[in-house]
């Protein structure tokens, strides 16, 4: 059954200099931030995961940001996460997108969770001990993330798994997954369950390299993974996966990888913006430049606009049933503008500052960086998959009550 859970004080927010649930969050996430960028460069150059910056996050016990404070983390809430999300995306993309989807996996624990996995858990992702991993991708299925093809099998009080992801997000670090699959004794592969699992209950397999294009260092390749694991670890109920993607998985990733976006990108118009100020171009930048400025000006605009859709969307999700078609047109629309106009506004950084501050990997400003992984904005979960779906959603509301 889902755990009930009452709605924790939140942290301080970054900038915030109020005490919360503990300590402020803003010198928490600066920490992570600071060792985030010292390894930056060095994890994009090499596709390695920003090991350095997990410490960090297991350090000041970020990873149990969204723990309530009574089961040991602290206690915050899914603005501290966006908040620090965009912080951390200043930095590097690939560590923000890792904190957010880590986070997305622990509002599943908090919300869904009961029992004895609940108790176990939740105190040692808290304490900084569990970095979990989400296990959703199959190979075959297009990225239908409510099918799955591997069957759970139950025996003697244990659930058996062998369950193969072309895509793990930060997989070969993680202490614990999340894991879809079809429920025990079950045909139909609309029928999932999520399972977590430890990661010494598990034979744990890498398949394959990881040499992408950009988000490098969230080190997302294949694994396969096997074991066996006590049945109380099921997170809510067999078979109603589809009721944590429309309540916690959906509406969190979206807000999450967002956040993760818009940050890279503020970040990148940040670098620019002190680069052109201390006239660091070649001759000097004339900063009076109707082009230049009318540029910078657009991806100003565009960045505000994300900003916006954010903040609305984290208050609405946090008052209203995401169940609903306009909310999920909502958080839908949020995903596909961030992807676009994030990318569109490095893009035009790009533009503006030409080839060698630009497009060269050695320039500090690192735009060539922001742009490769804000590439996989809109391939992660397809923006044409969702798109699909509004269409639909759009159909059903003639009214077109906004959200």
């Amino acid at each position: 059954m889902t755990a009930t859970v009452s709605a924790p004080a939140p942290v301080a927010a970054a900038g915030d200099d109020r005490g919360g649930a503990g300590a402020p969050l803003a010198p928490l996430v600066e920490e992570v931030a600071a060792v985030t960028a010292e390894h930056a460069r060095r994890t994009d150059t090499e596709a390695v995961f920003p090991a350095e910056a997990l410490q960090a996050l297991r350090r000041t016990r970020l990873l149990g940001l969204l723990v309530p404070a009574a089961e040991g983390g602290l206690g915050g809430g899914l603005g501290d996460v966006l908040t620090a999300t965009r912080r951390l995306g200043r930095e590097d993309m690939s560590l923000a997108m890792v904190f957010a989807m880590h986070c997305q996996q622990v509002a599943a624990v908090v919300r869904h969770a009961d029992g004895p996995l609940r108790a176990e858990l939740l105190p040692r992702i808290g304490a900084g001990e569990v970095y979990l991993a989400s296990v959703t991708t199959e190979a075959g299925k297009g990225g239908a993330l409510l099918s799955a093809c591997a069957p759970l099998e139950e025996r003697a009080g244990h659930l058996v798994m062998d369950r193969f992801a072309p895509i793990v997000t930060g997989g070969a670090h993680a202490d614990g997954f999340l894991v879809t699959m079809r429920s025990p004794g079950s045909g139909n592969e609309q029928d999932v369950s999520l399972v977590y699992a430890d990661r010494d209950q598990l034979e744990v397999a890498a398949a394959g390299g990881w040499d992408p294009h950009g988000m490098r260092a969230s080190h997302s390749g294949a694994l396969h993974l096997r074991g066996t694991v006590p049945g109380h670890q099921v997170v809510g109920e067999h078979g109603r996966f589809r009721d944590i993607v429309a309540h916690t998985f959906g509406p969190l990733a979206h807000l999450g990888w967002s956040a993760s976006w818009l940050g890279t990108a503020e970040g990148a118009l940040a670098r620019t913006v002190r680069m052109l100020r201390s006239g660091r171009t070649r001759g000097g930048a004339d900063l009076d430049s109707e082009l230049l400025l009318t540029r910078l000006a657009r991806v100003r605009h565009r960045l505000e606009a994300v900003a916006a859709l954010l903040d609305h969307t984290l208050d609405v999700v946090e008052r209203e049933d995401v169940s609903r078609p306009r909310v999920q047109l909502l958080v839908n629309g949020l995903k596909v503008t961030a992807s676009e106009q994030c990318h569109t506004a490095v893009q035009e950084l790009v533009d503006t500052v030409g080839l060698r501050h630009g497009y060269l990997r050695d320039s500090p400003v690192a735009l060539e960086r922001a742009l490769r992984d804000l590439r996989s904005a809109s391939l992660n979960f397809s923006n044409d998959r969702l798109l699909l779906a509004d269409g639909k959603l759009t159909l059903l509301d003639a009214e077109v009550r906004l959200a």
